[in-house]
C-alpha cells in the first residue's frame, strides 16, 4: 500500500462503489434508499444484482424504496476482530423484512438490543463511517 494511508490499518466496513452500484450509492447519500424490482417477475431484491435472482431475468431496473421495515432477527456483538468494528462493538447486527419484500443486513441504531423483538417497525436512515465515505443505510425502531 502507497499514498496518505499506508500506515492505517485496512477498513472492512466501508463499501466500495463501483460503476453498476453507483446510483445506489449516491441515493443513499441524498438519504434514500434503492432496490433493484424485476420486470419478468415482479418481484424486488436487495443486494443489487444486475440479474433478478428469482427468475434470473435480466431486465432489473432501480427503484425508491420507502424506508419501511421490519425486524426479522438480530444479535448484539461484543466481540469483532476486523478493523475497525472492534471499536464499535457493542452494536446490533440485524435482518430486516422491506416493506418491498426483500430481506436486508443492516444495523440496529439509537436502540438497545434488549429492547428489541421481531416484527417491530423500523425506519431507514443513513450513516457516514468515515470522511469521505459513502452514507450506509441503517434502522432505527419507530415509536410505539
Amino acid at each position: 500500500m502507497s499514498g496518505p494511508d499506508a500506515s492505517a490499518a485496512p477498513r472492512f466496513d466501508l463499501p466500495e462503489p463501483d460503476a453498476f452500484t453507483r446510483p445506489y450509492w449516491d441515493a443513499a447519500a441524498e438519504g434514500r434508499l434503492l432496490i433493484r424490482r424485476c420486470a419478468g417477475c415482479g418481484r424486488a431484491h436487495h443486494y443489487p444484482r444486475e440479474f433478478c435472482p428469482h427468475c434470473w431475468g435480466e431486465d432489473v431496473a432501480w427503484e425508491d424504496a420507502s424506508g419501511a421495515a421490519t425486524l426479522y432477527a438480530w444479535s448484539e456483538v461484543h466481540r469483532n476482530d476486523l478493523p475497525p468494528f472492534g471499536a464499535q462493538v457493542p452494536y446490533t447486527a440485524a435482518v430486516v423484512d422491506l416493506a418491498e419484500g426483500p430481506r436486508m443486513m443492516t444495523r440496529i441504531v439509537d436502540h438497545p438490543a434488549d429492547g428489541l423483538r421481531a416484527g417491530m417497525r423500523l425506519r431507514v436512515a443513513f450513516r457516514s463511517l468515515a470522511d469521505g465515505a459513502p452514507a450506509v443505510p441503517v434502522f432505527r425502531p419507530l415509536s410505539e
